[in-house]
């Protein structure tokens, strides 16, 4: 295992990071097909982790969880707690909400948090994130209370990070990226300020479907070979340690987007979509995540994806159909035909719902 620094802070992770999800007890809406696993199981499994190098381990606060901050804080007391680096966060924007989330988190750990990410921050919550008394703020006097180590910011939106990016409150960011939707890496990749900061990537695995189509090193050899400080994987088995940390990473290949498209194609026809997220809908229609629905759908996700596309693609469709400016045209790197993909969504949502 190697390992990077986190930005520029004085900590070192490995370049492969312990996802909990998998290690939970109980079903909850982040792992519709959960493991189940008791105590002795999962800290047996991040044991294993830690014997291969692994001194990286996320996770997030109960009940998003379920139980997996509750046994990595177990974990931490067995393996010693100076000897791993602890990732928490907590899905509120509120500075009074995110203050006793933490408080929450600490006691649910038994010790403090090296890092703790708003989670999942969107537009619909970013001025109440940044604002004064907001979550960066609350995030901010914990540390300096010693509750915490670093702050953070974990998000699925480019324009997020990069405003965390320009805040000298948040030192570590969070985003999704793998080897097919490559976009917001590329992106990261050629804006020199996240230099500043630590970077973690998940959905390295795009929800665990990509492994059907390549090994599990070479999805993480390629997104290590972006400026970013550990790829996040969900382990919830010895072996699926082993298959993302065993094999040491001595280069980053990241193959052409067209190669990954060429292997997808034997199973459907992907639209050539990395989730770039320049393409902006004037009507509100978030593009990039109405096509990940569709190339979900094919890759494996079947009955989840088709009921999230079917949530909002009538509309969408409808709103693409009269609009007559279609900027979103001009703004698409790869030059994809927006609202002729838009009406073909609609018609498989239409012949399978």
């Amino acid at each position: 295992m190697k390992y990077r620094r986190l930005g520029l802070t004085d900590c070192h992770v490995s370049e492969v990071g312990f996802g909990t999800i998998p290690i939970l007890k109980g079903s909850v809406p982040v792992l519709p097909d959960y493991y189940n696993l008791e105590d002795d199981e999962a800290l047996a499994v991040m044991e294993h982790a830690f014997r291969l190098g692994c001194n990286l381990y996320d996770t997030a606060i109960v009940p998003e969880y379920g139980d997996a901050e509750i046994k990595l804080g177990k974990f931490a007391a067995r393996i010693g707690r100076s000897r791993i680096i602890i990732s928490d966060k907590a899905r509120f924007f509120d500075g009074n909400e995110m203050y006793r989330a933490v408080l929450n988190s600490c006691e649910n750990l038994g010790t403090y948090a090296d890092i703790y990410f708003i989670h999942q921050a969107d537009a619909a919550h970013e001025e109440e994130i940044f604002k004064k008394g907001g979550a960066l703020d609350a995030l901010t006097e914990l540390k300096e209370m010693g509750n915490i180590r670093f702050t953070g910011i974990a998000s699925h939106y480019y324009d997020i990070l990069l405003r965390g990016a320009k805040d000298p409150r948040v030192d570590v960011l969070q985003g999704s990226g793998n080897l097919f939707e490559r976009g917001m890496l590329e992106r990261v990749k050629k804006e020199p300020l996240f230099r500043q900061k630590g970077f973690f990537v998940n959905k390295v695995y795009a929800a665990g479907l990509l492994p059907a189509f390549f090994p599990p090193h070479a999805l993480i050899s390629s997104v290590l070979s972006y400026p970013v400080s550990s790829a996040l994987i969900g382990i919830g088995t010895c072996g699926q340690a082993d298959a993302a940390m065993a094999q040491e990473y001595t280069e980053y290949v990241l193959p052409p987007f067209t190669e990954v498209l060429s292997s997808l194609e034997r199973e459907f026809s992907p639209i050539p979509c990395d989730r770039c997220q320049r393409c902006r809908c004037p009507l509100g229609t978030e593009i990039h995540t109405v096509f990940r629905q569709y190339q979900y759908y094919f890759m494996g996700k079947d009955y989840w994806a088709l009921q999230k596309l079917a949530l909002g693609i009538q509309e969408s469709a409808g709103l693409c159909r009269s609009c007559t400016d279609m900027p979103c045209l001009s703004m698409c790197p790869a030059g994809i035909r927006i609202p002729d993909e838009m009406q073909k969504l609609k018609q498989l949502v239409d012949a399978h719902l």
